[in-house]
């Protein structure tokens, strides 16, 4: 295996992934790139046949941390350059840093012998999560999953909400605007407010993680026809059967199509996996934070799927997620890249050997 990463090839490592368009579905190019980047740190790679990207590195015999991150962006790009000790370009927070960062701690941890781990440069996450779904279906499970997404090199994740997604399609005879006859956009536009009906916003100073909320994605049409498209983020625990029979009976002269169904995910922050993993960030900086996000990312197919204890990392603000601001902070990056190759080892360690019983997690006891 080759010599420790410098900074230098931490940051050709970030720098040549951003520099390389990868919008969903158009991932081969970035795949290439961090294949070739991965072997040179001594990862045996391959890629499989979707495209996902999969560099394996330590020792077989230990147990195995599958990191995941995602080498597809939203659609569109942004001039990547420096200033001022931050990298500008699209990816650099969702999710090319956060990604970089785990191959290169990974590379480094493994010299220490302490696991087997798994890196995962996976395919349309910002789409469908084909990429996430084939490994569900393709690898086993490994004994604790690290999901790469922007938290802060300070924070860790340990939650996601999940998504709803549906299409309306209603049609109406052809109709004078005079006629009092029902009209296709019309429909579509009182479904809508039927679904913020049933979905009200959270009271004031309630948690948001733990409330559904639903967003207009696209409104087409006229009077003949209309198409609705609507995204519900949801709590654990949310009923969707329930709720899209009270859309369509609502539309019930339409027609609904689910085009995604993803549950939310929670790792409990007494889980041995967070403990060892809030220490290493807390004597890199001082102090952690664990969160949860209202979003949703790969860790909500993967999780549940393989029912092993999983967190999300990687430096970076995800405020600036899918914005033409997107930019990450260098020495953020590097020192995140710090903090994982210490937490990894910690990792294995506590896999290795039963961890002392965790209460209850506060969160876990709200009504």
């Amino acid at each position: 295996m080759s010599a420790d990463p410098t900074p230098v090839e931490e940051l050709r490592t970030l720098r040549g992934l951003v520099e390389i368009p990868s919008p969903s579905g158009a991932e081969a190019e970035a795949g290439a790139f961090l294949a070739t980047r991965m072997a040179a740190l001594g990862y045996d790679v391959r890629t499989d046949t979707v495209g996902n990207v999969i560099g394996e590195i330590g020792d077989a015999a230990g147990p195995v941390i599958m990191m995941v991150g995602h080498l597809d962006t939203v659609p569109g790009t942004l001039p990547v350059r420096e200033s001022d000790g931050l990298l500008f370009g699209r990816g650099t927070v969702d999710a090319k840093g956060p990604l970089a960062t785990m191959v290169h701690a990974g590379a480094r941890a493994a010299a220490s012998g302490c696991a087997r781990i798994v890196v995962v440069g996976a395919v349309e996450e910002e789409a469908a999560s084909r990429g996430a779904h084939h490994l569900a279906a393709t690898l086993a499970a490994p004994d604790a999953l690290l999901i790469g997404e922007p938290s802060g090199a300070g924070a860790v994740v340990v939650g996601y909400r999940g998504v709803l997604r549906f299409h309306y399609d209603v049609r109406r005879p052809p109709a004078h605007t005079s006629s009092p006859a029902e009209r296709a956009a019309e429909l579509a536009s009182d479904l809508w407010q039927t679904v913020r009906t049933l979905l009200p916003p959270a009271p004031e100073g309630a948690p948001l993680f733990d409330h559904a909320s639903p967003a207009l994605v696209a409104l087409d049409g006229g009077l003949t026809h209309a198409r609705a498209e609507i995204s519900c983020r949801i709590p654990r625990g949310f009923d969707t059967t329930r709720f899209l029979d009270e859309v369509r009976e609502h539309g019930a002269g339409g027609e609904i199509t689910v085009a995604e169904r993803v549950p939310a995910v929670r790792t409990g922050r007494g889980t041995s996996l967070v403990r060892a993993f809030a220490g290493a960030v807390r004597r890199r900086t001082g102090a952690v934070s664990v969160k949860v996000k209202l979003g949703t990312s790969d860790m909500n197919i993967l999780a549940p799927h393989w029912d092993v204890p999983a967190l999300a990392y990687g430096p970076g603000d995800s405020r600036l997620d899918h914005t033409d601001a997107e930019h990450i902070s260098v020495a953020e990056y590097l020192l995140a890249v710090d903090v994982l190759a210490e937490a990894l080892p910690d990792i294995a360690r506590s896999l290795a050997r039963p961890a002392p019983a965790a209460g209850p997690d506060p969160e876990e006891r709200r009504p």
